[in-house]
């Protein structure tokens, strides 16, 4: 199993990036994928997560991100706007049949992440 995360960078605030989460390994339209962060000295947090008939967003991010998959492609997208210095984090993608579970961070499979810095 392979959750390959990718599209982090440096963005100044207000900016924009989308983040890519390609999957492999399992059966990609069985299963929620989601987004989980961690930033030193902050607890993680379970930023967002889709299955094909739902969808899930924090309130710290909730109108500014924006999460869709391709099952097609295996692949799950982030898009963030109006990025804020507290989004900076090194972002996780999470894979788990049950939705729930990777709402809060418990998700069968963890993929590597992605370090989002946002600074002027």
């Amino acid at each position: 199993v392979q959750l390959q995360a990718s599209g982090g960078g440096l963005v100044q605030p207000g900016g924009s990036l989308r983040l890519s989460c390609k999957a492999s390994g399992f059966t990609f339209d069985d299963y929620a994928i989601g987004w989980v962060r961690q930033a030193p000295g902050k607890e993680r947090e379970g930023v967002s997560c889709i299955t094909d008939g739902d969808t899930y967003y924090a309130d710290s991010v909730r109108g500014r991100f924006t999460i869709s998959r391709d099952n097609a492609k295996n692949t799950v997208y982030l898009q963030m706007n109006s990025l804020k210095p507290d989004d900076a984090a090194v972002y996780y993608c999470a894979a788990d049949q049950v939705f729930h579970n990777v709402v809060v961070m418990t998700p069968e499979y963890w993929g590597q992440g992605t370090q989002v810095t946002v600074s002027s």
